[in-house]
C-alpha cells in the first residue's frame, strides 16, 4: 500500500509517497480503507522529530492521528462491525496511508450527515475537548473560558461546552475572524488577547464571580492569569503548552478558591483509557 513517511525530520518536503507493508489484522482489530485523513500540530511536531509515537519505534514512521473509512476486514475476536461499515476514530499514528489498523473499541461509527473530509476532521479535536471538559465535571449552567478558540480543539470545546449547557462561554483569539467564527460555533463572549485582559473580561461578565471551568493550550504564559480568572472551586484543564511549560505560582490562590488544575493528552494513554474516552464522546 502506499503511505506518507518520514523518512528523515525537517521541513515539509522531507515527506516521501512510498511503498509499504499493508498493516496486519490482528484478533481484536478492524482493517480499514482510509478514505480521509486529517493534519493537526502533533503532525507537524512529529516530522520535526519534537513528538514521536509512543511505543517501539515503526519500521516506517507514518504520521497521522486520525481517519475516517470503510472496515475491510475484521478481527475474529470482534463483534458488532461488519465490512463496509463507515467509521472513524483516533490513532497513535500512521493514518497517513491507504489502510490502518485499529483496536475495535477506538472505532466510531460515522453518522450518515458527514461526509469522509467532515468525519476525519472531527475525532481528534471532539474526543480531545469532550473529555477534557468531562474531567472538568462541567455541569449545566457552569461558565467557560477557552483560549485559542480559532484552533482545532477550540473550536470543538465551544460546541461541547454548548451542548453541554455551559453559559457563558467565553474564548479567547487573536483576530476579529477567529472570534466571528467561534460565535457562530456557540460562543457567547469572545476577547482578542492582543488588546484585551482576558482576566478582566471575564470577572465584568460573571460580576466579579470567576470562570468555573477553563480550558487551557497556553499554559506557562497564562497560569498566573488563569488561576486569577477561576472562581472559587474553579477547575482548569492544561491541553497544550504553547506559551510554554514552565511557570511560577502563588499556591496561596489555588488553596483559597479551591481550585483545581490537571493535564491531559490523548496520545500517551493506555488503550483502556482511550477507548473509555472514544466511547464517552461517541454516546
Amino acid at each position: 500500500m502506499k503511505a506518507i513517511v518520514i523518512p528523515q525530520y525537517g521541513g515539509a518536503d522531507v515527506l516521501e509517497l512510498r511503498e509499504v507493508p499493508e498493516p496486519e489484522c490482528g484478533p481484536e482489530d478492524l482493517l480499514v480503507d482510509v478514505r480521509a485523513t486529517a493534519l493537526n500540530r502533533a503532525d507537524l511536531l512529529q516530522r520535526l522529530g519534537l513528538y514521536p509515537q509512543p511505543g517501539p519505534k515503526p519500521a516506517h514512521d507514518i504520521p497521522g492521528l486520525e481517519y475516517a473509512g470503510e472496515v475491510a476486514g475484521i478481527g475474529t475476536r470482534v463483534e458488532g462491525f461488519a465490512v463496509g461499515d463507515r467509521v472513524m476514530g483516533i490513532l497513535s499514528g500512521a493514518s497517513y496511508a491507504e489502510k490502518i489498523v485499529t483496536h475495535h473499541r477506538l472505532a466510531v461509527r460515522v453518522p450518515e450527515n458527514l461526509s469522509w473530509c467532515e468525519a476525519a476532521a472531527i475525532p481528534e479535536a471532539f474526543i480531545t475537548a469532550h473529555d477534557a471538559l468531562s474531567q472538568c465535571d462541567l455541569s449545566c449552567g457552569e461558565s467557560v473560558l477557552v483560549h485559542a478558540v480559532g484552533s482545532g480543539v477550540g473550536a470543538a470545546a465551544v460546541q461541547v461546552a454548548a451542548i453541554m449547557g455551559a453559559t457563558p462561554i467565553l474564548g479567547t483569539a487573536g483576530s476579529a475572524e477567529k472570534l466571528a467564527a467561534a460565535k457562530k460555533l456557540g460562543l457567547d463572549i469572545g476577547i482578542d488577547y492582543k488588546s484585551e485582559d482576558f482576566v478582566q473580561a471575564t470577572k465584568q461578565v460573571t460580576e466579579g464571580r470567576g470562570i468555573d471551568v477553563i480550558v487551557d493550550f497556553i499554559a506557562a504564559a497564562y497560569l498566573e492569569r488563569n488561576v486569577r480568572a477561576l472562581a472559587n472551586r474553579g477547575r482548569m484543564v492544561v491541553i497544550g503548552l504553547l506559551g510554554g511549560g514552565r511557570a511560577e505560582l502563588d499556591l496561596g490562590q489555588l488553596l483559597a478558591k479551591r481550585a483545581s488544575i490537571r493535564g491531559t493528552v490523548l496520545r500517551a494513554r493506555s488503550l483502556e483509557e482511550k477507548a473509555a474516552a472514544t466511547r464517552a464522546f461517541e454516546k
